[in-house]
């Protein structure tokens, strides 16, 4: 085992974490109507994105509305709930895959909205899906060596625009089967936004703890998914199948250290049911303690896991033990485990 397969932080918490939804619904169904005259000429079935990933529906920011103001107010509702002096938040970390531009980074409008002090360190810290949960570590490293007393982690997704562009695209006479498979990822996105305030367990008994997780890499994948403004290109069956293998090593180097055979809740990537429960099988995982969002919401990126925790968070019990289990495209993979 590498000597930074695992980390276990020794004094932060989790004081909130919030969810706010884009507000306008997409269902599969509208969009299987604008693309059913290539879905006839290739022979493909429509109700693919319902009856094979399991996504009903997922939702768009409304016209004027950014990602970024979804960020913004998820950020605020964090800060709110958590009961936190906003002057004394040190770090701001936004680990939004959407951006409008390649400068200056999200983090600074987010900053500026949220009315943060000049001394709140800010910066994007991005790794596609897994974004969230790199965040949240980086917070309680800062947090463990003293530099920062909170931190707060925010995300916001819009798929609006690479699904309109994706939708015009694949309605064209020229589309092939072949097409529709490799931009299917595209349209199983979803809008929406998450944020979370961490602090120091020492300072806040509270609070949930974190208590620890590990991480494992597997970059020979990095070509199975890229994506850039305006489309996903995805080897959805590749990326299936060095998922489960990437999430079999992590799973099997953790042991040595983590028992998260009994846990109260999995809180999984909502990708697709494909993927859940593969890995449900693979890992040998309880189907009833992994709660989805993804039939409603679709895969909201890295904000995918803060929100699922955050609609979860009601039914929780103290002393409850929580696993985060977030993977991103490249491949990257990190499990982290919450005491609650």
């Amino acid at each position: 085992m590498s000597g930074n397969t695992t980390f276990r932080p020794v004094d932060t918490t989790v004081l909130s974490v919030t969810a706010v939804d884009a507000p306008v619904v997409m269902t599969s169904a509208d969009f299987d109507a604008r693309l059913a005259t290539s879905l006839e000429r290739t022979r493909m079935r429509p109700g693919l994105l319902s009856r094979l990933a399991g996504i009903r529906e997922r939702r768009w920011w409304p016209e004027g509305t950014s990602f970024v103001d979804g960020a913004v107010e998820a950020g605020a509702k964090a800060v709110a709930e958590a009961g936190v002096d906003p002057a004394r938040i040190g770090m701001l970390v936004n680990t939004s895959v959407s951006r409008d531009h390649l400068e200056p980074s999200v983090a600074v409008r987010i900053h500026h909205e949220l009315g943060l002090a000049s001394h709140c360190q800010n910066f994007d810290l991005t790794n596609a899906c897994l974004g969230f949960l790199n965040g949240m570590q980086l917070a309680a490293t800062m947090i463990d060596a003293g530099q920062i007393d909170y931190a707060l982690v925010v995300d916001g997704e819009g798929s609006r625009e690479p699904q309109e562009h994706t939708l015009q695209r694949l309605a064209r006479p020229e589309t092939t089967a072949e097409d529709l498979q490799r931009e299917f990822a595209t349209l199983t996105l979803g809008s929406g936004a998450a944020a979370m305030v961490l602090g120091r367990a020492s300072q806040h008994p509270e609070g949930h703890a974190v208590i620890g997780g590990a991480s494992r890499a597997a970059t020979e994948h990095h070509e199975l998914c890229v994506g850039d403004f305006t489309r996903m290109r995805t080897d959805t069956a590749g990326l299936l199948r060095a998922g489960m293998a990437i999430a079999g090593d992590l799973w099997r180097d953790a042991a040595a250290e983590f028992d998260w055979s009994d846990m109260a809740r999995y809180i999984v990537h909502q990708v697709s049911s494909v993927h859940t429960e593969r890995t449900a099988s693979s890992l040998g995982l309880p189907l009833d303690r992994i709660p989805l969002t993804f039939p409603t919401l679709g895969n909201v990126g890295p904000a995918a896991v803060p929100i699922t925790l955050a609609k979860e968070a009601e039914s929780l019990q103290a002393g409850d033990r929580v696993l985060l289990m977030g993977i991103g495209s490249g491949l990257n993979m990190t499990c982290l485990e919450l005491r609650w």
